[in-house]
């Protein structure tokens, strides 16, 4: 195996356009993706429904925010390397409105997030993520489902 030495870390501007990313989420201000990703950014994998690059992730931040009106992200850990990073991250907030579907519990959840992005110059091009969907639900009382049976021969 051949390590590469010219390895680099992030730059101050990368840490600035990875806080005005999360910050879209954080100051309930889905505009400021236009000032983190670029025109063509890629988000693997697309929510259903979602709609490609920035414009497709706004409607998404602003139902988070009506229904977790505190919602914040929470950036645990990052790890840069040749531009690209690797995100630890929390998305906490109260639950006030309905998500997915679920009525308002009035709970405080914790949703564990786990991204990639790769940075075209300043700009964020690509992120893949992946969310504990299923650690939000049961949160929620919503898992495991009440008139579902993970295993249909015992019902």
């Amino acid at each position: 195996m051949t390590i590469d030495t010219t390895a680099s870390t992030l730059t101050a501007e990368q840490h600035a356009t990875l806080e005005t990313f999360y910050g879209a989420f954080t100051r309930k201000n889905p505009d400021l993706l236009d000032e983190a990703v670029t025109s063509g950014w890629q988000d693997i994998p697309l929510a259903p429904g979602q709609g490609p690059g920035p414009a497709g992730l706004k409607p998404i931040i602003l139902g988070f925010i009506e229904s977790l009106p505190d919602v914040e992200i929470v950036v645990d850990e990052v790890i840069g390397f040749n531009d690209r990073a690797g995100v630890r991250a929390r998305i906490v907030g109260t639950q006030r409105g309905a998500l997915f579907g679920i009525p308002a519990t009035n709970r405080r959840i914790e949703i564990a997030l786990h991204e990639f992005h790769r940075f075209e110059g300043d700009r964020i091009s690509h992120t893949w993520h992946l969310e504990d969907w299923f650690g939000m639900l049961h949160q929620l009382g919503a898992w495991p489902p009440k008139t579902t049976s993970l295993h249909p021969e015992s019902a």
